[in-house]
Order: C-alpha cells, then structure tokens, then sequence
C-alpha cells in the first residue's frame, strides 16, 4: 500500500473537499477531525507521505501535530492551514519544521504545488526497496543507478570477481559492503584496503602479511588482508596504485587462491573474494604499461560502474532525506527541514565530490541548524556553480517543481531575473 496524506481538519465540508482533491491527483488520503487523533496518528500510524493540518483543532492543536511529527518521523513534511489572525503562529512554525503553511481562503493550485514538491521525493524515499541487510545507504531509484544496483544484486549470490568503476566519492566501498551482505559470505569478515592509503614499499606486507625479521622493522608477525578476509570478502580500493611488482603476486594469490607471507617459506591457503575498485582509467593504464592486463582481466569479471552524483541528480532530494535523517542520528540532534528553493539549488549543485561531497555538507548543515528550518542561504552553496545546473534540462526541470512557491528566492540566489529563471524552465 502507498503510503498516504494526512489531512486533519475540523470543518467536515474543507475537510472532504481537500481529501477530495487530493485523491485526484492520486494520492491516498487518511481523514481526521481531531487533533489529539492525529497526534497518535503520528506517533503510532504511517509512515506517512505528509501531514496536512489546520492550526485549531479541538483535541489539540496544529502545532502540536507539527510537534509530534517532529519526533515521530523528522524527514515527514507538514504544512498548515491557517485563518488570517494566525498567520504570525504559522511563520512561527515554519522556525519549528514545518514545511508550509496555507491561509484561509485556500489557494488550492498552490496547495497542490507546494505539496506535491514536498512529496516527490519523500514518496521516493519510502518506496526505495532495501537492497539487503547492512545496504541501506544505497538510496536511489535514477535508471542509471538503478541499473548499478540491479547488477550487484545479480552477481552478489556468486563468487565472481567485481570491479567497481566511479569517481571519488560515488560510493564504491557501500556498494562493495552491500555486495558482502548480499552474498553467501555475510557472515565472514569484510575487509577493506584502500591500496593508495600506505607506501607502495609496504603494500605487499599489508596484502600477504610478514614474518617476524622479514625486514627490517618487522619486529613481530603480521597477518595480511587475505589472511584477514579469510572465508570472507576483501575489498581493495584504489586498485591502480598496486606498484607494478605486487601486481604478479597478486595475480597469482587470485588465481590459486594461496599467498606466502614476507620472510615466509610455506603456503597459505585462503578463500576470500576479492572485489576491486578504481577511480582511474584502467583500461588506459593497462595500455600505458602501469597495470597488467591480464589481472585486469581477472578483476573484471564483473565491471560495475557507479554513476556520478550529477548523473542522477534526480536521486538527490531522496539522499538528501536520507543523510539528514543520518546526520542527526549520529549526532543525536533534530534534523532540519529544507525550504523549497534549498532542495532546488542542492539539485543544481556540481558535487564534484558526489555523494561524499553533499554527505559532508548536509551533516554541517545538521550541526548549525540545531533543527531549525534552513534556507538556500544557509546552505553555503557557490551561486555561480550552481546556476551552471541550469544548463541541465532535466535537472532544471526537477529545481523548479521542488521549489514549489520559492521560485523568487530561488532566483535570487541564484542572481538571476525571476523571468529568466521560469523562461529557461
């Protein structure tokens, strides 16, 4: 079942009517006339797409849904219907979390607008499948990224090797821990090596480990990442940095699964799959000569490429629902609500740094708001950059319908005519 809209409203003839319109626009509508029923509507019902909410209520009123949503679920939208003597109480609320607020008579186009911004990517979030235990970071439903996933689902069950293709920050090692959790090894070890992070001197004692005076500093034994992986999978990142020497035993140790420690003289036997992941061209190394072809071919048996961020802006309202909600979990703080013209220029924005890039930024976000609502000011976003997302049809598509009633805020930021800015959407 889709999850439905909440409208609480005390006037039956509003109450139907919104219900109603509601409906056809297709979504599904749940109906109360009391706010203390709404407020365990909340807290105990949903998940819900948004909550709309008159201010007074008998029972209890608006704001105190808006309170209980708060807590219940941080990232549910919720707008206000309010008279003209409450409107100051409303801009209030807005400081509280709310997303919105519609005075009396009601607007119903805007209504319909602001909502419906609200609930594209909210709608999006909740209907996101899991890709399996421990895999819940990867949030998207863009065809490119979806294509991604369907992929790791695919080979996840078997012991292919993987290669894992994307730019920094694309998010290779959550794609290589969800390919763990998805296989038959879940319940051995994961193991990550990022083969750039140490001197190339020390990669190949890091990968097959050393005995105890196997040079100089070795002053005890030291089991490496196949070792460790045993059973399991081992994840090396950065796999282009492998100094060219390493790359022959590492071919090796793939291909009869076995290793000899630094300073060893016998045989290790060890079952670990081995899923590799490169932000480098390496189909241009190999033929520069800095990588082997043949354990490129023995890596690749299963190439998956991860999209950039800007190729799936339309993913980045749901991420950024997401790594809200995450951001204020791990800080134990509220989680913010966007404006409408924020989320527009976070689709805008270049993420050179991709997901990692508005990860960082969305938990600084989290931290100054200390659960206030925040604007696109506040965002700390580069104007200049992101009117470049303009040139994007579809992302440009996607800003305006998020921006709902801010198009002029919107605009300004981006310091541009409000005429230029609907003329180019």
């Amino acid at each position: 079942m889709n999850a439905a809209v909440l409208v609480v409203e005390d006037r039956r003839s509003l109450a139907e009517m919104l219900a109603e319109t509601l409906r056809k626009e297709g979504y599904e509508v749940e109906l109360v006339m009391r706010g203390d029923v709404a407020v365990e509507r909340v807290r105990h019902g949903g998940p819900y797409l948004a909550v709309v909410t008159d201010l007074k209520l008998p029972g209890a009123d608006g704001l105190a849904v808006l309170r209980a949503a708060r807590i219940a679920d941080p990232l549910l939208p919720v707008f206000l219907i309010t008279g003209y003597a409450t409107v100051e109480t409303a801009v209030a609320a807005l400081k509280m979390g709310a997303r919105d607020y519609f005075p009396k008579p009601l607007d119903i186009e805007r209504v319909l607008e602001v909502v419906r911004a609200a609930c594209e990517p909210r709608r999006s979030l909740l209907s996101t499948p899991p890709t399996g235990e421990g895999t819940q970071e990867l949030v998207g439903s863009s065809p490119i990224f979806s294509g991604a996933l369907t992929a790791l689902r695919r080979v996840a069950p078997t012991d292919a090797a993987v290669l894992l293709l994307g730019a920094s920050g694309s998010g290779k090692e959550l794609f290589a821990r969800a390919l763990h959790q998805l296989s038959r090894r879940k319940e051995g070890p994961f193991v990550a090596f990022n083969c750039a992070a140490v001197p190339e001197s020390l990669v190949e004692s890091e990968l097959f480990g050393h005995e105890r005076g196997a040079f100089t500093g070795a002053t005890t034994r030291h089991v490496g990442r196949f070792e460790q992986a045993h059973r399991g999978t081992l994840f090396l990142d950065e796999i282009g940095e492998v100094p060219i020497g390493t790359q022959a035993k590492l071919l090796r140790s793939l291909e009869e699964h076995r290793i000899t420690r630094l300073g060893g003289e016998g045989e290790i036997t060890v079952d670990a799959r081995v899923v590799a992941a490169s932000n480098r061209d390496l189909d241009g190394a190999v033929i520069e000569g800095s990588f082997r072809r043949d354990l490129f071919h023995r890596l690749s048996v299963f190439p998956i490429r991860l999209p950039a961020l800007a190729e799936r802006r339309d993913d980045i309202p749901t991420l950024t629902l997401h790594l809200l909600s995450r951001a204020g979990d791990r800080h134990n703080v509220g989680v913010p609500a966007l404006r409408p013209a924020a989320m527009a220029a976070l689709v805008l924005a270049p993420w050179p740094g991709n997901v990692r890039e508005l990860a960082n930024l969305l938990e600084r976000v989290v931290i100054l708001a200390e659960g206030h609502t925040v604007g696109v000011g506040e965002l700390g976003l580069d104007p200049v950059a992101c009117r470049s997302g303009l040139d994007d049809s579809d992302a440009r598509g996607l800003a305006l319908r998020l921006c709902a009633g801010e198009i002029e805020e919107l605009a300004r930021f981006l310091g541009i005519p409000q005429t230029a800015l609907r003329e180019r959407g």
